[in-house]
């Protein structure tokens, strides 16, 4: 049976239905009469009546949220003035120069799988800080692999002299590159390739409450043998620092992104996964360290942060 047809496409209408349309205020030609040939009956007006009545006392569906616009920033109050540099950040320009003008730099990258090492952390953190008395984020790994392998590579951990000597450093003060208010801060955790993943959170609290308090003695920005900067912490995937002269090599941690990525699983084969991602970078004074040995350092770094053999240390 085909399709009654709507009252616009010609049907007759008896005066009744006309009126009693227009007492409901029902527009006939939104209404399908059930008629033979399509006429529209009573019971079609009175349907379509209860319909809108229906429909006008039905709640109105919830509105999605708006995109909320990102709040308007402030302007900075330095705009459109001259001011003199202060006298951290003339140091800091000042070494910036140097070791530019000193060294022959560059920059190797490579990519790291930590997804181990950010499930290790997710299942201790919390016994760690109930047992250590510090949060356990992830630098403590970064700054662990780094020493250790700076112990196998010892032109990453070195000096130049101006005699043409090199000085090969026997202990690993790793210096952690610090934002703060007044610029640009490195203080130093002394003989860190000797310390554990515990002793590394601590010491790193502490420099990092010195930081934020404004209480770092120049001892503890002294005696750097190699450099470690966390660039990621404000969403960098990479950078290309400039090493802390007169060190020969500084490493940078970029932003952690979980993304998807080939992977070899013994059993799917090849496959697809979601990883959690990290770019290392390590520049360096080609002076004295060659890009195979800035390569050889990265890989020996990534293969022990890629292993995320730390369970021992963390009591688990």
């Amino acid at each position: 049976r085909a399709p009654a047809a709507p009252a616009a496409e010609g049907a007759y209408v008896t005066p009744l239905v006309r009126k009693l349309a227009s007492e409901n205020g029902v527009d006939l030609n939104t209404v399908t009469g059930s008629g033979v040939g399509g006429r529209i009956r009573k019971q079609d007006v009175l349907a379509a009546a209860e319909a809108a009545k229906a429909a006008a006392a039905a709640p109105a569906p919830a509105a999605a949220p708006a995109a909320q616009a990102p709040a308007a920033r402030t302007p900075s109050p330095l705009r459109g003035q001259t001011v003199k540099l202060t006298r951290i950040r003339k140091v800091i320009a000042q070494n910036m120069m140097k070791a530019l003008h000193n060294q022959a730099q560059l920059s190797t990258v490579v990519e790291v799988d930590v997804t181990r090492i950010m499930k290790l952390r997710a299942r201790a953190k919390e016994s760690f800080l109930a047992r250590e008395g510090v949060k356990l984020s992830p630098m403590p790994f970064f700054v662990k692999a780094a020493a250790e392998a700076l112990k196998v590579h010892p032109a990453v951990n070195a000096k130049l002299n101006d005699d043409d000597t090199v000085t090969y450093h026997d202990v690993e003060n790793i210096g952690i590159a610090v934002d703060s208010d007044k610029g640009l801060m490195v203080p130093v955790i002394k003989g860190a390739g000797d310390l554990s993943i515990a002793g590394i959170a601590k010491k790193t609290a502490e420099l990092a409450g010195k930081v934020r308090s404004g209480k770092l003695s120049p001892d503890d920005m002294s005696g750097g043998t190699f450099t470690i900067s966390n660039t990621g912490s404000r969403g960098a995937l990479f950078d290309t620092i400039i090493v802390n002269y007169p060190q020969v090599a500084e490493l940078g941690i970029g932003a952690t992104v979980r993304r998807p990525v080939v992977i070899d699983h013994p059993e799917l084969g090849e496959t697809i996964a979601v990883r959690d991602m990290v770019y290392l970078t390590l520049s360096y004074d080609h002076q004295l360290v060659d890009g195979a040995d800035a390569a050889r350092y990265l890989t020996d770094v990534k293969a022990r942060l890629e292993a995320g053999e730390f369970e021992g240390e963390l009591g688990l």
